[in-house]
C-alpha cells in the first residue's frame, strides 16, 4: 500500500511517499518559502541514485493548491516520479498538530471531522490552520484516498487529570479545553517504540524518559509504554528552554510586560514565542553556532548552555519520580542525535538515578540506535533518531488496514 505522508505549515509542505508495510521510502521532499516570490522546491528519491536522485529548484507558487499540484507532478513525472497513477496513492496521512481533547487516536478524515478541528484550531492559531488547508487540498488532488489525521497532541493524552489539568477555575477547562496538551508526540511515541525493540523489552512494561532536542524541545515521561507527563502545555511554549521560545517562566512575567512596559498581546507573543530562548540570550536560535561562542569563551553562551541543560536535568528528575522506575533515558531529533557534548552535560550529575554515560561511546559518530551508558549504569542512555513522517506512515496504515 502506497502512503503519501503530508506535514503542512503555514508556508511550506513537507512530504515522504512509503511502501506500506514495508516503510519504504519511495519519495521525499519540501516546499518552502510557498506565497512568496521564488518558492524552494527540494525532492529525492532515497532507494534511487544516492548522487543524482536529488532535485533542487526555485518555482513561483502562491498557494497551498499549486504547491500539492507540484508535488502530485514530481511523483508522476516521467524521470523523476515513482508512481504512474495517482490512484496508486491510497492513503494520505497528516500531521495535525493540535487534536484537542477531541482526537486520542489517528482518525479518517470526514466532514464532520473537518468541522470538528476547524472548531478547535483556537488551540493552534499559528498550526492547526495550514494543517486543515493540508487537508482540505489534499481531499481535491486525491479524492480516492483515504485521509487520515495524526495528531501531535494524542499520545499525550494518556496523562492522568492531576498532571493536564491547570490550577485555575475549572470553567476555564470545561468551558474552553483549557489544560495541558503537550506536542512532539508523534516523535516521542515513535523513539519509545523503537527503543523498547532495540531492547527487547515489552512496550506495556517500558519506563522511559524522551527528550526531543530540536529547535523546538520537549520532554516526556512514560510509564508502561504510555504517557504520564510532557513539558510542553497548552501551547509549544512551556516546558524547555528552546531555539526561539522561553519555556517556563513566571506567567506574571506576562502582565508586567503589559501593565508596566506598555507591550501589547501580540509583542508579548512575538516576544517570547520568536525573539526568546537561545536567541534571546546570544542573537542566534543555532544551538550550534551558540556552542561555537561556548567554546570560545563567550559569556551569554555560556550562561544560555547552563540554562538549556538545567532545565533538561531538572525535569528528568521531576520524571524520574513520577516514573518510580526508569529503563531509559532517550535523546532524539537534531541536537538530542548530533550533539554529543549536549548529551554529557545532561547526564553529569545523574548518578543519584543511576545514569552514568560512556565518553567513548557518546563521542562516536554513528548513525541509528544505539546506547552510550557505561556498562554499569542500570539505566540506559539512548540515542534513536526520530522520523514522525514514518510514526504517521505506520498509524495511517494500521488505520486503513483495520478497516
Amino acid at each position: 500500500m502506497k502512503i503519501l505522508v503530508l506535514n503542512t505549515g503555514s508556508s511550506s509542505i513537507k512530504f515522504q511517499l512509503f511502501a506500506m508495510p514495508e516503510q519504504t521510502v519511495l519519495g521525499a521532499g519540501q516546499l518552502e518559502k510557498i506565497g512568496e516570490e521564488a518558492s524552494i522546491v527540494s525532492y529525492r528519491r532515497p532507494n534511487y541514485d544516492e548522487q543524482n536522485d536529488r532535485w533542487k529548484y526555485e518555482k513561483n507558487i502562491s498557494n497551498h493548491s499549486e504547491g500539492l499540484a507540484e508535488i502530485v507532478s514530481l511523483l508522476l513525472d516521467t524521470e523523476k516520479g515513482v508512481v504512474t497513477s495517482a490512484d496508486e496513492i491510497k492513503a494520505v496521512g497528516h500531521r495535525v498538530v493540535h487534536g484537542g481533547d477531541k482526537f486520542t487516536q489517528p482518525t479518517v478524515i470526514e466532514d464532520d471531522i473537518l468541522g470538528q478541528l476547524k472548531s478547535i484550531s483556537y488551540l493552534a492559531p499559528l498550526h492547526n490552520p495550514a494543517g486543515i488547508k493540508g487537508i482540505e487540498v489534499a481531499q481535491e488532488y486525491f479524492d480516492h484516498a483515504i485521509q487520515v489525521a495524526v495528531f501531535d497532541t494524542a499520545f499525550h493524552q494518556t496523562m492522568p487529570d492531576y498532571a493536564y489539568r491547570y490550577a485555575i477555575p475549572g470553567s476555564f477547562y470545561e468551558e474552553h479545553g483549557l489544560r495541558a496538551y503537550g506536542f512532539h508526540g508523534t516523535s516521542h511515541q515513535y523513539v519509545m517504540r523503537a527503543a523498547a525493540r532495540f531492547l527487547e523489552l515489552p512496550q506495556n512494561e517500558f519506563n522511559a524518559i524522551t527528550i526531543h532536542l530540536g529547535n523546538g524541545c520537549s520532554m516526556t515521561a512514560i510509564r508502561e509504554g504510555k504517557c504520564v507527563d510532557t513539558s510542553m502545555g497548552l501551547t509549544p511554549l512551556g516546558g524547555l528552554m528552546m531555539g526561539t521560545r522561553c519555556g517556563d517562566i513566571d506567567p506574571s512575567l506576562l502582565l508586567f510586560l503589559g501593565d508596566h512596559l506598555q507591550m501589547s498581546f501580540d509583542e508579548i507573543d512575538q516576544l517570547l514565542n520568536k525573539q526568546s530562548g537561545l536567541k534571546g540570550l546570544t542573537g542566534t536560535n543555532d544551538l550550534r553556532s551558540v556552542l561555537s561562542k561556548y567554546e570560545k569563551g563567550d559569556t551569554a553562551a555560556k550562561l544560555a548552555v547552563a540554562i538549556y541543560v538545567y532545565r533538561i536535568k531538572k525535569y528528568i528528575g521531576a520524571y524520574a519520580a513520577v516514573l518510580g522506575r526508569l529503563d531509559a533515558i532517550v535523546f532524539t531529533a537534531g541536537v538530542g542525535e548530533n550533539s554529543s557534548f549536549i548529551r554529557a552535560q545532561v547526564s553529569q550529575e545523574l548518578q543519584i538515578l543511576g545514569v552514568e554515560l560512556d565518553p567513548r561511546k557518546n563521542d562516536l559518530p554513528a548513525k541509528g540506535i544505539r546506547e552510550v551508558q557505561s556498562a554499569n549504569s542500570p539505566v540506559r542512555v539512548m540515542v534513536v533518531p526520530t522520523n514522525e513522517e514514518l510514526e504517521i506512515a505506520n498509524q495511517s496504515y494500521e488505520l486503513v488496514n483495520s478497516r
